[in-house]
């Protein structure tokens, strides 16, 4: 067995990718311990030592997966995901880049990479993407017909909710989220509206309970196909691996009656 398959038979040892996860949450407990100017002070150095150890760790099992699987590393998306996050990590931040620091808490997110479950739901909602387009278009279109209306409607009694396509555009993503959206907004218009209810209602209608929802039963339908599409190659695999010890032992049995 060469040393590149003793690598990646290391590499997709249980201990192994549970050791990975152990320290992706330890590192997130640091960088969050970072954001304390007290703990900073007790023991800055330590916490930096120790995030500097997680960095490395990181890197360690990146170049063992790029020595393991050398040109195939890059057709992984989840490696390249991880590539991305730890590379991030790696910048200097100084100077005009020192933004950058806060970016180390995206390597938590290599979590998603780590937990099969969780790269499910990651691959369902990618999945889902191109169906939420054609929802999101026709969101786009419901708010700019709502917000002209708004405008024109209220824009006069109510500038600083209304004056403005932005400002009403932004009025009504408050009304979808149904945050204040009666006492803070729209019982006031009507007040001066009284028939307002009658914009607002079926907006809401829409917005809230029909075009949110069809988002959410697209990604809980790609969820589900992905889960699917992954048990079937569970089962697959299965089925081969079967095959291979029944070839093995008609081989066997076949050797042993010619023996005999």
């Amino acid at each position: 067995m060469t040393l590149r398959q003793k690598t990646a038979d290391w590499l997709a040892t249980p201990w192994v990718s549970r050791f990975i996860f152990g320290v992706i949450v330890f590192n997130a407990i640091i960088l969050g311990m970072e954001t304390s100017k007290t703990i900073m002070d007790a023991a800055g150095p330590l916490i930096l030592a120790l995030d500097a150890l997680c960095l490395t760790i990181f890197v360690i099992e990146l170049a063992a997966k790029l020595f393991a699987q050398r040109g195939q590393f890059f057709r992984n998306g989840w490696n390249i995901f991880d590539f991305v996050i730890v590379g991030v990590s790696l910048v200097p931040g100084n100077g005009g880049l020192s933004v950058l620091r806060a970016l180390r808490i995206l390597r938590v997110l290599r979590v998603i990479s780590v937990v099969p479950s969780l790269r499910r739901v990651v691959e369902g909602f990618v999945t889902a993407l191109p169906g939420m387009g054609s929802v999101f278009l026709l969101m786009g279109i419901v708010f700019y017909i709502a917000a002209v209306m708004a405008t024109k409607l209220f824009g006069a009694a109510f500038p600083e909710w209304f004056g403005t396509l932005g400002r009403s555009g932004y009025s009504l993503f408050q009304i979808m989220t149904l945050e204040s959206w009666s006492m803070g907004i729209v019982r006031p218009v009507m007040e001066v509206y009284p028939y307002a209810w009658v914009f607002f209602v079926p907006f809401i209608m829409v917005t809230t309970f029909a075009v949110v929802n069809l988002l959410v039963g697209l990604i809980v339908n790609s969820m589900q196909d992905a889960h699917a599409e992954e048990g079937n190659a569970a089962t697959d695999a299965y089925r081969d691996e079967v095959m291979k010890k029944l070839e093995a032992i008609e081989a066997r049995l076949d050797r042993d009656s010619k023996a005999g």
